[in-house]
């Protein structure tokens, strides 16, 4: 009795369609500060539906002064049969702390959840399938972004409005129309604007980092934050990090902030700029250091760029001006400093559809130079950390067949054969992109046969 009338033949979202008046008993109370009590004992006759406060104004015609509250009750309850009052109501109502009276609560638009305005417009063909009425969309920013499925597209724009109405947070909703990166090496998609604010200029917080960007030019995926926050985990401060297929700064961002040295490059000048921006945002200059060029350049370029670097940073811990005040009269802390590295710790290389085919690019990297490494130095060989799609559709743990596919993509690619459990070969299943579809990321270290070659 308190769902929303049903239209499945509206076209266009009518807000105004959307009225019904629901007959109720209600308890008058007569003293305000008796609210709270008599709450606690009419818990079990009070009306409870999600978004209908039971606590009410008594209307004007029915007050006996100004301001009174009533409390909706059960609909079983009616105001003319008191056989259908539960003896604590009786009681009350006896001892003159309430009367009961006929209550019309009139619903509107505003009163009814996201779900409850969907269900009553879409016909049964979009939402009584397999995929019931479309729930999901990715919020980014104040941008929800919607992957609607075929049987929803005819209804999309109301679907987008009810969405819009019912989420204080959005502002802005789309509808994805191709697959990420089907029309642009970007990673970006197309999409269609459904409702709301045209701006896709958008601000973003992910493990305490701040980022700004136009999500219509740039890649970016907040349910990958997780396996962001994994990776970094890994990185110690003063270590160096090149992450090759950089993004906005992800992996970059988190990491500085941590003190570790990152060389962040990304093909996309618009992902470039967004890098920047996330660079002063966030106070990462020290640390932090942005690229514009081709991923394989950038693999052996950076190598040979770093050797020549002198770079070292101050990272004596920072005071906070109350607490400066109060130990004042305290020696400041001894000063320290981070050299950053001359060769890189670790490889991210985040660009899943076509990572390995720069893998390439570590071989013969440090051809000639076996004295930058273990045993002539404490330096290790670097780590690589290299995402990849795996088309399998099965969501338990990585089976032998999945890795044995990915040894055999890292083998073709380096030249070199690698095998589970050498070279610290892990593979780690990052999430499902779709039931075929599965997002890996395997982790190695680079093999002295490939970068001495």
């Amino acid at each position: 009795m308190f769902r929303p009338p049903t239209n499945r033949a509206m076209q266009v979202l009518d807000r105004s369609f959307f009225k019904k008046s629901v007959p109720l008993a209600a308890a008058r109370v007569f003293e305000d500060n008796q609210i709270g009590p008599l709450r606690s004992h009419l818990r079990r006759e009070l009306l409870e539906v999600e978004r209908i406060s039971a606590i009410r104004p008594v209307p004007s015609d029915q007050a006996s002064k100004r301001g009174q509250k009533a409390m909706l009750l059960q609909p079983d309850i009616r105001p003319d049969d008191s056989h259908t009052w539960s003896p604590t109501l009786q009681t009350l109502v006896d001892e003159g702390r309430i009367s009961i009276f006929p209550y019309d609560l009139h619903l509107s638009y505003e009163d009814w959840a996201y779900s409850d305005i969907i269900t009553a417009i879409l016909p049964p063909e979009a939402n009584q399938g397999a995929h019931g009425i479309p729930v999901g969309f990715t919020m980014v920013g104040h941008v929800a972004h919607l992957n609607l499925r075929e049987e929803w597209l005819p209804h999309r724009q109301m679907i987008a409005a009810v969405l819009l109405d019912k989420n204080p947070a959005v502002r802005t909703v789309i509808n994805k129309i191709d697959a990420v990166g089907a029309r642009s090496q970007f990673r970006t998609f197309q999409y269609e604007l459904l409702a709301g604010d045209p701006s896709l200029e958008v601000e973003v917080r992910e493990q305490n980092c701040q980022f700004k960007f136009d999500y219509s030019k740039v890649y970016w995926n907040g349910r990958l934050s997780t396996e962001h926050e994994r990776l970094v985990a890994k990185f110690e401060p003063g270590q160096a990090v090149c992450d090759v297929m950089a993004g906005i700064g992800p992996f970059a961002i988190p990491a500085g902030k941590k003190k570790v040295f990152v060389w962040a490059n990304d093909l996309n000048p618009d992902s470039y700029h967004g890098l920047i921006t996330a660079i002063t945002l966030n106070k990462a200059g020290p640390f932090v250091t942005p690229f514009n060029e081709d991923g394989r350049d950038f693999i052996k370029r950076s190598a040979r760029d770093l050797l020549k670097e002198n770079h070292r940073v101050d990272a004596t811990p920072r005071r906070k001006l109350y607490a400066m005040k109060k130990i004042h009269s305290k020696p400041s802390p001894t000063r320290s400093f981070l050299t950053q590295p001359k060769t890189f710790d670790h490889y991210v290389m985040n660009l899943p559809a076509s990572a390995t085919a720069f893998l390439d690019a570590f071989i013969g990297l440090y051809k000639g130079q076996e004295d930058l490494f273990s045993p002539y130095t404490h330096s290790k060989l670097p780590m690589v950390h290299v995402y990849y799609f795996s088309a399998f559709s099965s969501r338990s743990n990585i089976d032998e067949s999945q890795k044995k596919e990915i040894c055999e993509e890292l083998s073709r690619r380096l030249e070199h054969t690698m095998l589970p459990g050498q070279n610290e070969l892990d593979i780690f299943d990052v999430r499902d992109v779709a039931p075929s579809k599965r997002m890996l990321c395997a982790s190695f270290r680079l093999p002295a046969e490939v970068v001495f070659r």
